[in-house]
């Protein structure tokens, strides 16, 4: 029976090109709202884990990197256009969405709020809905056969050829 305790996790793209370990605790979870975070990202804000203090391997494929700015590079698979990155001089955050499992690392804390779109604290309190309930509406959604990379890792990716 094993004894170590290090916290690991696990993630990638969404096509599975590239995938990652984390081991050890992680830094600081954000939610970054500034404008250059939301064009990254292509959404109003940008989830964000520190990973300064642990151990991050790229364990399938490695992310192609666009020079933002003088200190940054961001980090996206090169196949799907997954964000995964965001390397500064002080460490590199990887995206909270491409972890396996998202939910285990809550954000904390809001950097960049100067450009927070203002709705985005309403957004809670917007009619939802399950995805089969608009099945009339959208009726494709029957029949959606997903080639996304499961949430944990694989052997190999692609299991088979895709039409």
């Amino acid at each position: 029976m094993s004894t170590d305790t290090t916290p690991r996790y696990t993630g990638g793209c969404q096509c599975g090109a590239v995938r990652f370990r984390i081991s050890g605790p992680l830094g600081e979870a954000s939610i970054c709202h500034c404008r250059m975070c939301q064009k990254a990202f292509g959404a109003y804000y940008a989830p964000l884990v520190s990973t300064r203090g642990a151990e991050l391997v790229w364990t399938r494929g490695e992310p192609k990197r666009f020079r933002s700015s003088n200190s940054v590079l961001r980090g996206f698979c090169a196949d799907c256009g997954t964000p995964l990155t965001f390397e500064a001089p002080d460490g590199v955050a990887i995206a909270l969405g491409a972890l396996d499992d998202p939910s285990a690392v809550p954000p904390t804390v809001q950097f960049g709020v100067e450009a927070k779109i203002d709705f985005v604290d309403r957004l809670h309190a917007l009619p939802q809905q399950n995805t089969e309930d608009d099945l009339e509406g959208a009726p494709y959604l029957a029949s959606v056969v997903s080639y996304q990379h499961p949430d944990h890792d694989t052997v190999d990716w692609p299991p088979e050829a895709r039409p």
